[in-house]
């Protein structure tokens, strides 16, 4: 990557090596979540049969992995994102950040051999999208007992404007990933028929997750708020440091998988998510105090005018495979 796309990828993430590795911080309070949405029916629930488990015989175009699945998944997730965007919601930085690398996954899938297994890698793509969507209309809806923790943090603090652009992506990346990705790996399995390790299609996702970023980054600049672009890291850090607290991240839920697959008893296994739980929660705590507007000294102000002249800039930069 040169020195140009570097700058485009550069984000501001002082304070979050720190946030992360919190362990003693309580749960704050969570506030009122939005309302008077009509009332949100799964996407998933379309297609009847819909499970978590992967069946391959499974007349569920998703639940059977096959490649129209992705177009239902791109529909709902363009809904969100369309949605957000319209209106310069905070949601729309990790509601456009979903929606592109879930279109990048989609390119990548139609590489010869990049997966050992394609149909299982779709399936898994719209298991995990499935918990993104259905936190956030149920957030929407104002059925707070079916958003984790987690994702109420990430909501709250966008329909509030509390935290930078950084920190909207942040938080939607710690549910999404530190919470949510090890429930979907236990569900989906680790393991083939054959017995091989899904492992390593797993990993491959990483290599689109980093081509992918540089052009994101641009386009959340370019549209919602230049500060993504041009902001300078205090500590030294830079986008190198940032992917790979993520892939750290990931990493860690699929340990997290392996632990909530191997619980001997249901008492075990819930003490599994319980940790998995509180982790992803005192990572966004810290990350609420680390990328939180300091009033008066920085504020939404210039960052809410920018989007509502260019919230439909087109993206700067092309996405990987496109």
């Amino acid at each position: 990557m040169n020195a140009e796309s570097l700058r485009h990828v550069r984000l501001l993430v002082g304070g979050i090596v720190t946030a992360v590795v919190m362990t003693l911080t309580g749960p704050f309070a969570a506030g009122t979540a939005h309302a008077g949405l009509l009332p949100y029916t799964p996407w998933s629930s379309y297609l009847p049969g819909w499970t978590d488990e992967y069946i391959p015989s499974s007349d569920n175009d998703c639940v059977s992995g096959k490649n129209s699945c992705l177009h239902g998944t791109l529909k709902e997730l363009r809904r969100i994102s369309d949605t957000t965007a319209s209106t310069c919601s905070h949601d729309s930085i990790f509601a456009l950040a979903y929606l592109r690398m879930t279109e990048t996954y989609g390119r990548s899938r139609d590489i010869a051999g990049f997966y050992q297994d394609v149909p299982f890698a779709n399936h898994q793509d719209a298991v995990f999208a499935r918990y993104y969507t259905d936190a956030y209309y149920a957030y929407q809806n104002g059925d707070l007992s079916n958003v984790p923790q987690a994702w109420r943090y990430a909501f709250d603090a966008a329909k509030q404007k509390k935290v930078t652009s950084n920190g909207d992506l942040m938080l939607g990346m710690n549910a999404h990933i530190n919470r949510d990705l090890p429930f979907v790996i236990a569900a989906v399995g680790t393991v083939a028929p054959d017995g091989s390790s899904r492992k390593l299609d797993f990993d491959r996702v990483e290599e689109w997750l980093d081509a992918a970023t540089a052009p994101l980054m641009a386009e959340i600049a370019a549209r919602f708020d230049p500060s993504m672009d041009d902001t300078a890291d205090p500590l030294g850090l830079g986008y190198w440091t940032l992917f790979q607290l993520i892939s750290g991240w990931r990493e860690n839920a699929w340990r997290n998988a392996e632990a909530l697959i191997m619980a001997p008893d249901a008492a075990a296994r819930a003490n599994v998510a319980a940790q998995i739980e509180t982790s992803a929660n005192t990572t966004a705590q810290g990350l609420l105090l680390s990328q939180a507007y300091t009033w008066p000294l920085n504020t939404t102000t210039s960052r809410d005018s920018f989007c509502s002249t260019h919230k439909n800039a087109a993206a700067p930069m092309a996405y990987p495979y496109a």
